[in-house]
């Protein structure tokens, strides 16, 4: 049981790191010329993701009863999303 705390309090930092992280993509200047679909889409992914992988993980982690192994998915998939989104939209 507290092995499955812990890992989802992990979750939870990483989530953190990955919310911080992305919120550089927002801050950025407003460009001159509109923006190329990869960009708001990685602009989406960069500030949405990580929050949509955690509920995800929270959903997968209610329909099979495996916590730790939904808390493991959980923040592999919130760093994924967030690099792929900084990778799409780079400002």
């Amino acid at each position: 049981m507290l092995t499955v705390v812990l890992a989802w309090l992990g979750l939870l930092a990483v989530l953190a790191g990955a919310v911080l992280f992305g919120q550089t993509a927002h801050t950025a200047p407003p460009p001159r010329r509109p923006r190329p679909p990869s960009a708001r889409i990685g602009l989406f992914l960069s500030l949405s993701g990580p929050w949509l992988a955690v509920l995800l993980a929270a959903g997968a982690g209610a329909l099979t009863g495996r916590w730790l192994a939904a808390a493991a998915v959980g923040a592999c998939g919130v760093a994924l999303v967030t690099l792929l989104g900084v990778t799409l939209h780079p400002h």
